[in-house]
């Protein structure tokens, strides 16, 4: 059992997969949560564990025990802004329309057990296997500087341009990046 993190109310990504967790009651403070990845763990049911979480974004909970389908779209049906959903390898996801369900009933959901939802237009998402990836990405695009520089010499003045009268080149600009 994992003690309660409600101290921790700004935590806003959770890695606690790989951990035997049965029960999600640590979570009961933590509305800040974008990322919640419980995967490869026991837990059976998440009925009344999550729904607060508005911000979540991310939640991975592939390779558990939840069984009862309905219940666990019921609890995920509110959080809007579910991005990315992985329930495979859990006995849940052997209903023969356990996809078409979960795509109808959270329609926020862009991608589901790595593969992404039919409708729309979602190729701008990448699916994170591996958490470090999504970190990676996240310091990726903080840290990318950009730098543009335009050469104010060839550009004509007013009077210039209205006493030669001919077609104006656009000026060149320079544009650099760091990472």
């Amino acid at each position: 059992s994992i003690p309660s993190l409600s101290r921790f109310h700004r935590l806003r990504y959770l890695w606690i997969n790989n951990n035997k967790i049965q029960d999600l009651t640590f979570l009961k403070k933590n509305y800040c949560l974008t990322e919640l990845y419980l995967n490869d763990n026991e837990i059976t049911d998440i009925s009344g564990a999550l729904k607060h979480l508005c911000a979540l974004q991310i939640l991975l909970l592939h390779n558990n025990q939840l069984k009862q389908l309905g219940k666990t779209v019921k609890e995920l049906k509110g959080i809007i802004s579910l991005q990315t959903l992985n329930l495979f390898h859990n006995p849940l996801a052997h209903d023969p329309d356990y996809r078409l369900y979960v795509i109808h009933f959270l329609p926020s959901v862009q991608l589901l057990d790595r593969k992404y939802c039919e409708f729309g237009n979602h190729t701008n998402k990448v699916p994170f296997e591996n958490p470090e990836d999504a970190v990676l990405l996240r310091a990726m695009t903080r840290s990318v500087m950009v730098f543009s520089s335009l050469d104010w010499n060839k550009v004509s003045t007013c009077r210039e341009r209205r006493l030669e009268n001919k077609a104006e080149d656009s000026p060149e600009k320079l544009t650099i990046q760091f990472r």
